[in-house]
């Protein structure tokens, strides 16, 4: 099958283009993360399959209207960045 029949093929049955559902898809495990986990955004990235946080955050903004970290700082009632990862912040301890 061509890339093009499958395209028809999936918007017909899906009722959306493979590469817009594949985003969305992308962006709503992102979202969940973000809420769920204390995961960095650069992993979020990668873990979604960005090569760069750059592309992801841009992604994620055209999206959701926020960038990441302020998706995240609004879930947490919080404005500018959420909290320090444990052992990352002011109270970690030297190695």
């Amino acid at each position: 099958m061509s890339r093009t029949s499958f395209a028809v093929h999936f918007r017909t049955v899906a009722g959306i283009a493979p590469l817009a559902y594949l985003t969305e898809w992308r962006m709503r495990l992102a979202e969940r993360a973000l809420r769920e986990e204390r995961t960095p955004v650069a992993v979020v990235a990668r873990t979604l399959g960005y090569t760069s946080e750059s592309a992801f955050s841009n992604a994620f903004k055209r999206v959701n209207g926020k960038s990441p970290m302020a998706y995240r700082a609004s879930l947490n009632g919080r404005k500018g960045f959420s909290q320090p990862l444990p052992g990352k912040g002011a109270d970690a301890v030297p190695a």
